[in-house]
């Protein structure tokens, strides 16, 4: 399941990787979620606490791009979802400072990251898709079973594009189940095909 915040326009960040514009949903509410993340908690509206509480009840591991863990600095460690991370990436990086944190570096491309995540998450939990690049290659490879896109009302005219490189098109999705939050609409569609 590939979970991200996106413009009205179709972008995931500004030009220079900024989200501010983006996650105001995140603290916009009265409802407190911690994170896994020291000293984070989430403040989201009443609409949006379940659709937040149930990622962290069935997530059970993220697979992420290389680009996205070099720009979260690895999340210190710790990403705030608090489950095991699976980095795709061309390197290893040597100087990873958090030798006991839940991360796993893959080599061999995005099919052979969802295997090790769905190992990890068993069959009880989900595996998560952080980033757009990974995302792109799991529908590409029919990897994806569903999109939720956290649909903010705002325009950025330019930045980082979620499904612009999409090699195998159309992708055809399921009716979306919709969420109106505060500052954001929550939209889960299932993917029916792609290509």
């Amino acid at each position: 399941m590939a979970d991200m915040t996106m413009s009205l326009d179709g972008f995931v960040a500004d030009p220079h990787d900024g989200v501010e514009h983006l996650f105001g949903w995140y603290f916009n509410g009265p409802v407190a979620i911690p994170s896994k993340a020291d000293r984070l908690t989430f403040q989201v509206s009443e609409a949006s606490a379940p659709h937040l509480r149930e990622a962290f009840e069935h997530l059970g591991a993220l697979v992420v791009g290389r680009r996205l863990f070099d720009l979260t600095d690895g999340w210190s460690g710790r990403h705030p979802m608090g489950v095991p991370v699976i980095v795709v990436t061309h390197t290893v990086p040597d100087d990873w400072p958090h030798d006991d944190a839940p991360f796993t570096f893959v080599t061999e491309g995005v099919g052979r990251a969802i295997e090790v995540a769905k190992a990890i998450a068993g069959d009880r939990k989900w595996v998560g898709i952080g980033g757009t690049t990974v995302a792109q290659q799991c529908l590409d490879l029919g990897l994806l079973d569903e999109i939720r896109v956290a649909l903010v009302p705002v325009l950025l005219g330019e930045g980082i594009p979620w499904f612009a490189n999409l090699k195998s098109t159309p992708v055809e999705l399921g009716d979306p189940r919709i969420i109106a939050g505060t500052g954001v609409t929550h939209l889960y569609c299932p993917v029916r095909s792609a290509g």
